[in-house]
């Protein structure tokens, strides 16, 4: 497996440092970073500090993703997931978690409320032209990947 190495600055006593849950993890986890218990009302949503800085290195990027557990057994996501961190930002990251639940949830210091992926990044360099190649799909939007063949057989 590969590995990177990422620099790490901790901005608050109550942080704790990402890592790894078991040998093949995909994702790290990422901890909330609070003085004290935060609760979240059914629909409601908080910026989550987790007390760290990364410095991404370049041509990768950090993505934020829900913790399925959270959602499974409490209703509780990400609003934007999922959420980037690019190797340039170098500010505290923070979680957008959001209460999709009936019930109140209550985050504690410490808790783990999110999971963080390293992923290659490829940027493209964009050319303006007149037109674009022709395919069976064409400018058929969403929902409209069969379309054009449940024509072709009627």
């Amino acid at each position: 497996m590969d590995h990177i190495s990422i620099a790490v600055q901790v901005l608050r006593p109550e942080a704790v440092m990402p890592r790894y849950m078991s040998d093949l993890a995909a994702g790290m986890d990422l901890h909330a970073a609070l003085k004290w218990p935060l609760t979240l009302k059914p629909g409601e949503r908080a910026l989550v500090p987790t007390g760290l800085a990364m410095a991404i290195p370049p041509g990768y990027e950090g993505q934020v993703r829900p913790r399925s557990g959270l959602a499974l057994k409490h209703g509780v996501s990400l609003v934007n997931a999922p959420g980037t961190i690019d190797a340039d930002y170098r500010g505290e990251i923070g979680i957008i978690l959001i209460n999709y639940g009936q019930d109140d949830f209550t985050i504690k210091p410490g808790d783990r409320i999110a999971q963080m992926v390293i992923g290659r990044v490829l940027q493209a360099r964009f050319r303006q032209v007149d037109s674009l190649e022709e395919t069976r799909r064409g400018s058929g939007g969403f929902g409209h990947t069969g379309f054009r063949e449940e024509l072709d057989h009627s």
